[in-house]
């Protein structure tokens, strides 16, 4: 299964063009590396002073992943950015927010659709699950507990799933 990774940093005061063009030669070089799937860059629009760059990337698997972090190549380029950048942030993105941020994501109607296929038989789910149990709730605590149900339900175990099988449909 593919691993995405959302990397930010934020560049020192005149070091911007500096670290874009190291950037994007570090880049290109780290496709030689096998498990590296794809790779993007997100900056600020044109003449925005912002000096915080997105890095997404998006390796095979977790084991992919770990070998290109640990790699003498990724080392060196580390060493290198920590010199031109504030401490790196890295975050994994899981079922759809992976889409949501990528730059090759599928058309918003696909992405509603497999949500809706999602979101519909987990709320009737539970409904019939966790709706008897609660029923002598107020309102408010019933959906309040169904709703965060939902989003546990729907962040680790159905999108996850949905998106998995459905990942050739989805690809634009």
């Amino acid at each position: 299964m593919s691993v995405h990774v959302a990397i930010t940093r934020k560049v020192l005061p005149g070091k911007e063009e500096e670290f874009k063009e190291a950037l994007h030669r570090f880049m290109g070089e780290s496709f030689k590396h096998d498990g590296v799937h794809g790779a993007s860059i997100i900056t600020g629009p044109e003449g925005d002073d912002d000096r915080e760059i997105g890095i997404l990337r998006t390796f095979k698997n977790k084991k992919e992943r770990d070998a290109f972090y640990q790699s003498e190549h990724f080392r060196k380029w580390e060493e290198y950015a920590s010199t031109v950048t504030e401490q790196p942030v890295y975050r994994e993105l899981n079922g759809l927010e992976a889409w949501f941020r990528s730059p090759g994501a599928p058309p918003r109607w696909k992405m509603a659709l497999v949500t809706l296929c999602g979101v519909f038989p987990t709320s009737i789910f539970l409904n019939l699950v966790a709706g008897p149990l609660i029923k002598t709730l107020p309102l408010v605590f019933r959906l309040l507990i169904i709703a965060v149900l939902m989003v546990a339900m729907l962040t680790w175990l159905v999108m996850p799933v949905l998106t998995r099988s459905l990942k050739k449909w989805l690809k634009p």
